[in-house]
């Protein structure tokens, strides 16, 4: 498995990321089309001015690959 974005023509995109926390590889849909993925990653415009409408754990998990569950687990300790 490796890393890639498929967009699809009604504004989804199936997201494969590794985790930087576990090395597993991770998938995620969310609302994004490529014009807007490419405001961030080419014209590096910041992640919450260029893709606003998304949520902090899906800028995390396009960021890093961590999902939100990866998060909880392995920083529990610190929200307690």
């Amino acid at each position: 498995m490796q890393e890639s974005i498929i967009f699809y023509g009604d504004g989804t995109a199936d997201i494969v990321k590794k985790s930087m926390i576990s090395g597993k590889f991770n998938m995620l849909t969310m609302q994004l089309t490529k014009e807007q993925f490419d405001k961030w990653y080419i014209h590096r415009e910041l992640i919450q001015i260029a893709l606003p409408h998304l949520s902090d754990n899906e800028r995390e998990f396009l960021k890093t690959g961590i999902t939100s569950e990866e998060w909880d687990a392995t920083f529990k300790e610190e929200n307690d």
